[in-house]
């Protein structure tokens, strides 16, 4: 479904990049690859081994860098980074990477995930002295590694993440080396890639694929690279208790043409709309995915069903994540800038609707609504993945059980509130039988990594 209808979003992407002439144009290209991750700032931070440029701002990956800015940030080495915020925190001094300057050297940090502790953590350094300029969770990182005493960066940043609790992974950029760490957990992706004689991070494959660079390898739960002249050295500050992996990243949040654990998410989400078929088949005349990430699953379901896939849903390529409203009455036709109902397609049929996920349930009702005002017979409503009633805290923003309306309505009172003649959703049996075990699914089953889960929404 559309994030910037329903709300729903991730909460940032990394990327980083060493010994390559042109570092930071590639981490300006990479990063709009990344631009879904998260829209409301983004940075890039280069080394031209002696100190660190950076230029960030809030807005999308064109609108915060030009030519001439671009032009500034020289080096061989360099990191990116892409921000959605959770828990409302907003503003400049947040957006990533992060700077900070010593005596003894220069480091930046960006980071994608929600660090559970990170109250905690910032109580404990705030006694000790400590001063937070930013709400980001890498500040407690280099906090905390600045207060690891004496020792060479990764020895004092391996010594910072045995502390953090939470998901995180980190991209963390000195004038002389390149670090990536990801949690124990694995609960965001990282991946591994080669360019040329150098070597690139990302949060996603599909990053890699646009520069050119080759995927090695993914980064591994509790692994920590030091990236330099001398190559990649692995290390690991932690050992994974089990692996859980986002489950939302394969159902929603990254881009079909990315790998994750050498899945690809397009053909992971196929599969799903195959299985929901299986489950719940319905009596329909075309099937139609909602633009952009449920497509996949509306042609698997039509494939196993031998319902015809139609385009009956058009999202516009013109509209910007915000639009001047002429009134408050117009507030509710927001939607039909963004997406539109196809009546050539859609009028007199029974229409089978596939979506990705249902959160507060708006969305679909107004989409539903669409569908039956260009003239569908009926609207059955299949979601290609379980009933999410349970709050994230690993970086999603899902932080109450009062946003979601499966937590607090049964089936029948959703399919009535949407103005759907169905409703159906995907087991969780059956999305792990597709993913494959390692995957967290906390917001759907309650079941979370760590137990308890977490209860911190300062991490950006």
């Amino acid at each position: 479904m559309l994030a910037e209808l329903r709300g729903l979003q991730e909460e940032c992407g990394v990327f980083g990049i060493w010994n390559h002439p042109r570092a930071a144009q590639m981490t300006y290209y990479a990063l709009h690859s990344l631009q879904h991750r998260g829209q409301e700032g983004a940075g890039i931070a280069a080394t031209d081994g002696k100190s660190l440029l950076i230029r960030k701002g809030q807005g999308l990956v064109a609108e915060v860098f030009n030519a001439q800015c671009m032009e500034k940030l020289q080096g061989s080495g360099a990191i990116g980074h892409v921000r959605y915020s959770i828990g409302g925190v907003n503003g400049f001094e947040n957006v990533q990477p992060l700077l900070f300057r010593s005596q003894s050297g220069d480091i930046a940090m960006a980071h994608n995930g929600n660090i559970t502790n990170s109250r905690v953590l910032r109580g404990a350094l705030e006694e000790a002295g400590s001063i937070f300029q930013t709400a980001a969770d890498a500040e407690i990182l280099a906090h905390l590694a600045r207060r690891g005493g004496p020792g060479a960066v990764p020895h004092q940043m391996m010594g910072a993440l045995e502390q953090l609790e939470g998901a995180y992974a980190f991209v963390i950029l000195t004038e002389n080396a390149l670090y990536a760490a990801l949690d124990p957990y694995g609960l965001k992706p990282l991946a591994l890639g080669k360019l040329g004689d150098g070597y690139v991070i990302s949060s996603e494959t599909c990053a890699f694929d646009l520069i050119g660079a080759r995927f090695l390898r993914d980064v591994q739960p509790g692994e920590f690279l030091t990236i330099n002249h001398q190559g990649v050295q692995s290390a690991f500050f932690a050992a994974s208790p089990k692996r859980a992996l986002c489950s939302m990243e394969y159902v929603y949040f990254s881009r079909p043409d990315s790998n994750l654990r050498g899945l690809n998410v397009h053909t992971a989400r196929k599969r799903l709309g195959k299985a929901l078929a299986r489950e719940h088949p319905v009596g329909a005349d075309v099937v139609t995915g909602v633009p952009d990430s449920s497509l996949s699953a509306a042609i698997g379901y039509a494939e196993a069903t031998g319902i015809p896939y139609e385009l009956g849903l058009i999202k516009s390529r013109y509209v910007g994540r915000t639009f001047i409203e002429p009134s408050q009455s117009l507030r509710e036709q927001g939607v039909k800038l963004k997406l539109s109902a196809v009546q050539g397609v859609v009028e007199g049929k029974r229409v089978a609707m596939v979506d990705d996920s249902f959160v507060r349930g708006t969305t679909s009702r107004r989409i539903t609504m669409m569908l039956k005002d260009a003239g569908a017979t009926e609207v059955h409503v299949l979601i290609a993945s379980p009933t999410i009633q349970y709050p994230c805290f690993y970086g999603m923003d899902i932080l109450s059980t009062d946003e979601l309306a499966a937590a607090r309505h049964d089936l029948e009172e959703l399919r009535i509130m949407i103005g759907a003649d169905s409703l159906r959703f995907l087991s969780v049996d059956a999305m792990q039988e597709v993913f494959g075990v390692g995957l967290c699914a906390a917001c759907f089953t309650g079941e979370y990594p760590m137990g308890g889960g977490g209860h911190s929404v300062a991490g950006l």
